[in-house]
């Protein structure tokens, strides 16, 4: 059987599963605006070993969202992740955080966007069939009136900025699911188990998060 820790910090949820061939068995997660990622992550990777009578040796591998997000959720993340293969001497997976997030909806037919906040009107954003098979590339967008407006097709949005989203995308074959905000570990786990089984590994010395910007450091107005 395989064990996978799935991690995803890519947002403002903090969120920890364990699969168990690629069925999540336990989650724990927590969505704050303070970001509680530093605080929360190990403190949730402890609880959900300990309750599944589990130790860091039963784990087969660990995969981490690895962005587009939060500079700060992705760095808290992808540092855990790559720590705990070390030491334990375990592949490193990599899931996109937007297609973890599209994995929340089930279509027959259309396509889904998922957009991540990435302040004032931009967003981060991908678009996917209804088989979850990405059809554009993640990319940092501005949106205004015309975003999306190339396709006829029903597009199903999901995010964490659908309420800005809202007051520009206003066509009728878009349809906003606000009760799906945040990516969650529980959908990594079947797109992690799947990368297992293809022994699709990133280099535990030289991978980065996918941050699309620079990180920008601003002054504080105190």
């Amino acid at each position: 059987m395989t064990y996978i820790l799935n991690l995803e910090t890519a947002t403002k949820n903090c969120s920890v599963a364990i699969a168990k061939d690629g069925e999540t068995i336990l989650l724990k997660e927590m969505a704050e605006a303070g970001y509680s990622h530093a605080e929360k992550l190990h403190v949730f990777i402890e609880e959900c070993l300990h309750e599944l009578q589990l130790t860091s040796k039963d784990l087969s591998a660990v995969a981490v969202s690895q962005g587009p997000g939060s500079y700060t959720g992705l760095r808290i993340g992808v540092s855990a992740a790559k720590g705990l293969c070390f030491a334990l001497d375990l592949p490193l997976i990599a899931v996109d955080t937007l297609q973890v997030l599209a994995s929340q909806l089930t279509i027959a037919r259309g396509l889904i966007i998922p957009m991540i906040d990435a302040r004032r009107m931009e967003v981060y954003s991908a678009i996917f069939n209804s088989k979850l098979e990405k059809i554009r590339k993640v990319q940092a967008e501005i949106i205004t009136e015309e975003s999306f407006s190339e396709s006829a097709q029903t597009i199903h949005f999901v995010g964490d900025c659908l309420e800005k989203a809202k007051t520009v995308l206003t066509r009728k074959n878009f349809i906003f699911h606000d009760e799906m905000v945040y990516p969650s570990a529980n959908e990594m786990s079947q797109l992690s188990f799947k990368k297992f089984q293809e022994k699709d590994f990133v280099d535990l010395a030289y991978f980065e998060p996918h941050y699309l910007k620079d990180f920008i450091i601003t002054a504080s107005k105190k």
